[in-house]
């Protein structure tokens, strides 16, 4: 009532397809690479980040080109690392912006490429960014600016002046 050798063997086979194919599906689903693509390395400093964290995009148009690897405090600014794919060229007029990827959504690192002809190489810093856009923050300029008017409509508030009449800027018209 044994099982034979060979019962044995294809059961054993079957058990360990089931553990690399469970184990190919894990790495799918986390978005693992089990050999990375060739990368370099881009910074860019930042005055916000507002929960950017590293395993976060970064793109290009949409189109996925690298990701954030790490951002560490240098004077009173982010400094962002970012592993940009190798082959992908980013010059120095690109623009570094900070986007949403929805209104719960995570955050993302979004460029755009720049007019000049110069690459940025490894370890190259992007210039121009555009920190992320903070709802706490737009909700209290809000906030504080409410009951406040432009100059303009305080300049004859309660003086009882009427604005001064409109000039009729027709031509005369042609007798007939």
């Amino acid at each position: 009532m044994y099982a034979s050798r060979t019962t044995q063997f294809i059961v054993g086979l079957f058990a360990l397809l089931g553990i690399v194919a469970l184990a190919v599906l894990s790495f799918k689903l986390g978005r693992i690479s089990i050999l990375p693509k060739p990368t370099y390395v881009l910074y860019a400093n930042f005055d916000n980040i507002g929960g950017l964290k590293p395993g976060d995009e970064v793109d290009i148009a949409g189109v996925q080109i690298g990701k954030v690897a790490g951002a560490t405090l240098v004077g009173n600014q982010a400094h962002v690392e970012m592993d940009i794919n190798k082959g992908v060229e980013i010059d120095d007029g690109a623009i570094a912006s900070i986007r949403s990827q929805g209104i719960i959504g995570g955050k993302y690192i979004s460029i755009q490429l720049g007019p000049s002809e110069k690459i940025l190489t490894d370890g190259g810093l992007i210039v121009q960014t555009e920190p992320a856009f903070s709802i706490e923050n737009a909700i209290g300029q809000f906030i504080n600016n409410i009951g406040t008017k432009p100059d303009n409509q305080n300049n004859n508030a309660g003086s009882g002046s009427q604005p001064p009449p409109q000039q009729d800027n027709q031509k005369p018209q042609p007798k007939k």
